[in-house]
């Protein structure tokens, strides 16, 4: 059965034009907040060879990146339902410049736990923001159409995402002392002073950017500051009590699940724009920064994926197209597992085409149908965001071992490591055919409704 068969009786925008200004500015959002995760991405590679960690050591950027969702993201939800989606955007804005701006002292320190703490600082600043946006843009008109509004709103968020990448290939890794590890590790034991200098220069070129973005969140919180937004619509169910609404969540098995679904989507998602640079490195030799111009190439297949699965949302469920979407994503993981060479690079490259609406599809079918709980609900599926905390330095892990042997065949650690993201995409698979065959028949009729 399609959307198109049982289209919804009443049709209305799914921007209405009293909401036209505010749904701009928070959108605007979530190109920001993409810009942050994709430049940071690649610090991966770069404080690995800047300050000599192992793989492990350096993937702690994404635990302490993702770490500042997973903690923050309740926090977030109970003080945006205590006082409003305005002050959240503000509170967001204001925690997101301050950890862009720590990255000088950071800096100047010369501490990987200071840049540590200032990623932690900036993240717990996006947990306001994602905490907040998603519900609000939920909330901007009608609830019937609400998931095709958040759709068109993320489809902002790779945009921005590929700002943040040309920048860390063009403004940070490109302009790197290209020194090797080796060559660095022989300079730190033959001339201290000249490897430390090395050391500082690099990392100013790390920092520049970072306060770039923090005067330009600077300048969005002075924006919504002097704006006047709406309250929103609002969607009663029941006792709007905190305890009720937990209460309701905790029993609601399809947005636990979505929770759930959500984390293995997101530790997906990192894992495979994080490494495929080690993957390009270790497996064919390239540099970082040509290695970075690949995840480039999978960042415009995700941009132009996500425009062409929201328009598939006209004609199949939501759970459906995000089951099939897995199993194409898990088969592309195991082409980057199995096929040497640019297969298993290109391989890689095409699972993002897969991941393109995962995100705003399970977040959309999770919050189906909770009214004002979305709010809190809200919460839960950005603190599964976390999944980007736990798995990267679980692959990095498994990346830092010795190959594997599978019979007659070898595998590199770095192509073994990537069994974790099939186990994900799993899944998320699961969860998308079991939302399609119990709960998603509702929301299908709310993606069909346009303007």
């Amino acid at each position: 059965m399609t959307e198109a068969d049982s289209a919804p009786p009443t049709k209305s925008p799914v921007i209405p034009p009293e909401y036209l200004l505010p749904f701009v500015l928070v959108t605007s959002l979530f190109a920001l907040w993409g810009f942050a995760n994709d430049i940071t991405n690649p610090m991966v590679a770069a404080f690995k060879n800047v300050l000599l960690l192992n793989n492990f050591e350096s993937s702690l950027v994404q635990a302490a990146f993702y770490g500042g969702y997973c903690v923050m993201a309740i926090p977030a939800a109970l003080f945006i339902r205590q006082f409003g989606y305005k002050s959240g955007v503000l509170m967001g804005l204001a925690l997101y410049a301050t950890g862009c701006l720590l990255f000088v002292p950071a800096g100047n320190s010369m501490m990987f736990a200071a840049f540590l703490a200032a990623y932690f600082i900036m993240t717990s600043g996006l947990a306001f923001l994602e905490t907040t946006a998603n519900p609000y843009i939920l909330a901007m008109g009608p609830e019937h159409n609400a998931p095709r509004r958040l759709n068109f709103a993320q489809a902002f968020n790779p945009m921005g995402s590929l700002m943040g990448m040309f920048v860390a290939k063009d403004l940070i890794l490109a302009k790197l002392d290209p020194a090797t590890e080796e060559t660095r590790r022989a300079l730190a034991e033959s001339d201290p002073a000249a490897f430390q200098t090395i050391q500082q220069s690099d990392l100013g070129v790390i920092v520049g950017p970072y306060v770039v973005l923090g005067v330009v969140v600077v300048v969005a919180l002075v924006a919504f500051a002097v704006t006047k937004l709406p309250a929103g619509e609002t969607y009663e169910i029941g006792d709007g009590r905190l305890a009720a609404q937990v209460g309701r969540l905790f029993r609601n098995t399809h947005y636990l699940g979505g929770v759930v679904a959500q984390a293995f989507y997101v530790g997906a998602q990192i894992m495979c724009w994080t490494f495929i640079i080690q993957y390009g490195m270790n497996e064919l030799d390239m540099t970082a920064g040509e290695a970075q111009r690949y995840n480039i190439f999978a960042m415009v297949i995700f941009v132009s994926s996500r425009f062409v699965c929201t328009y598939l949302l006209k004609f199949f469920r939501p759970g459906s197209l995000l089951g099939g979407l897995a199993v194409g994503g898990g088969v592309l993981v195991l082409g980057a597992i199995f096929l040497q060479g640019m297969a298993g690079l290109y391989s890689l490259m095409g699972v993002s085409a897969c991941m393109s609406l995962m995100f705003p599809t399970i977040y959309g079918i999770a919050l189906r149908g909770l009214g004002d709980d979305a709010k809190l609900g809200s919460a839960g599926l950005i603190c599964a965001i976390g999944g980007g905390c736990v798995m990267p330095p679980l692959q990095a892990a498994i990346m830092d071992g010795s190959a594997f042997s599978i019979g007659s065949m070898t595998l590199s650690a770095t192509r073994a490591s990537f069994v974790l993201p099939f186990i994900c995409f799993v899944v998320i698979g699961i969860y998308g055919y079991w939302s399609s065959a119990n709960r998603d028949e509702a929301l299908s009729h709310a993606s069909q409704s346009g303007p």
